[in-house]
């Protein structure tokens, strides 16, 4: 019984080390998985991370739905997807698909050897759809400023979201090709302009990342140099205490209280030029990422054809206004404050008054029986 029991204990992965230390090889392996290859073909591709490394799912419950072989018979396992995204052992791509291409095992699906990819996700489904979602952002990269107004790009987003549906799905697959293959004829040139303007995006945040990371180095140098500074400094305060205490009629404390003041002086001025120069190039490096960064065109308040009524008055260089005689008076420019001007309002109320003059008057209305026309001469 007590072998049956080892054995048990066998099968389920443990080890048995000297000193009757007995380890789980499962949370061992778990811990830190290595996936090892046995085959001599290179197969690469799979969804790569933000560092453009390829990390392969690992689970000791693998097990090949092919050949049936599972990690704890052959540790060295590795399972691979296919497009078709069935998984496969390296040893059954090799025994199945070395010659040519040929029916995958469990689909019929004809592949080829060179088209399996690492798994990166436990679910397929996952690494499928992450796949389509690439594929289909690559086809269809149109912005919004191609396109007239927003229910239109709204519209645009909504077809592809369809077409990634229909291929994650397996709906209508013939047709959902056709429409990919027409939108790339029909968009060639626009699809190709967005794909450079892509990678430019992409290459400019790697070079902002690159600048970023030689400032970090250079201010991390400039704070060791402004140590190293301090400690020579410190060092040279301390030996001038000494000399002047051994050649100085003055007392002790007098001595070491000047000595003091001129270090936290020099200290103080060192400190403030330092703060300004940093402030100086940290303004000078935000206005530079602005400048070609972001895109500063000059703005043109009015772009039409804007009827000002300017043919029908004239303005005068004095009006009899009560209300801007203060104004007028005001030689100190009290009132004239943020760029006020009398003249201005003097345009504005004309503007407003000939505004209406070619309009018709209004037909239609019974006049009010107590109303009365008429004349009100000034006096």
């Amino acid at each position: 019984m007590s072998n049956r029991a080892n054995a048990g204990g066998w099968l389920k992965g443990k080890t048995v080390r000297k000193g009757g230390i007995t380890s789980n090889a499962h949370t061992a392996r778990s811990s830190t998985p290595q996936v090892q290859s046995t085959s001599s073909t290179l197969f690469s591709g799979g969804v790569k991370d933000a560092s453009g490394r390829t990390t392969e799912y690992f689970s000791m419950d693998d097990q090949c739905p092919v050949c049936k072989s599972d990690r704890y018979l052959n540790p060295k396992l590795r399972l691979l997807v296919s497009s078709c995204y069935h998984k496969m052992c390296e040893s059954c791509i090799d025994r199945l698909f070395t010659l040519g291409p040929a029916p995958c095992p469990i689909c019929q699906k004809v592949l080829r050897k060179l088209a399996f990819t690492p798994q990166t996700f436990e679910d397929l489904t996952v690494e499928k759809e992450v796949a389509v979602r690439r594929r289909i952002a690559k086809e269809f990269n149109k912005r919004r400023e191609d396109f007239f107004d927003l229910r239109s790009y709204n519209d645009y987003l909504e077809e592809v979201e369809d077409i990634t549906f229909n291929l994650i799905n397996d709906v209508n697959i013939a047709q959902t090709e056709a429409r990919i293959l027409a939108h790339r004829r029909e968009n060639a040139a626009l699809i190709e302009l967005n794909s450079q303007r892509e990678e430019q995006y992409a290459q400019a945040l790697k070079e902002q990342e690159e600048l970023e990371r030689q400032e970090k180095e250079q201010r991390a140098l400039e704070l060791r140099r402004e140590q190293e500074i301090e400690r020579e400094e410190r060092e040279t305060a301390q030996r001038e205490i000494i000399d002047r205490l051994e050649t100085s009629t003055k007392s002790a404390a007098k001595v070491i209280a000047k000595s003091r003041a001129e270090a936290m002086k020099r200290s103080s001025a060192r400190s403030t030029t330092t703060t300004v120069l940093r402030s100086n190039a940290q303004l000078l490096r935000a206005r530079a990422a602005q400048s070609t960064v972001i895109p500063d065109p000059p703005h043109v308040p009015l772009q039409d054809d804007w009827y000002a009524y300017d043919d029908l008055y004239t303005i005068r260089d004095q009006y009899d206004d009560m209300y801007s005689d203060a104004v007028r008076k005001d030689r100190e420019g009290i009132m004239r404050a943020g760029g006020y001007r009398v003249e201005e309002a003097w345009d504005r109320a004309l503007r407003c008054a000939v505004a209406g003059l070619d309009l018709l008057p209004l037909s239609g209305l019974n006049p009010s029986p107590a109303r009365t026309d008429s004349i009100v001469t000034p006096a």
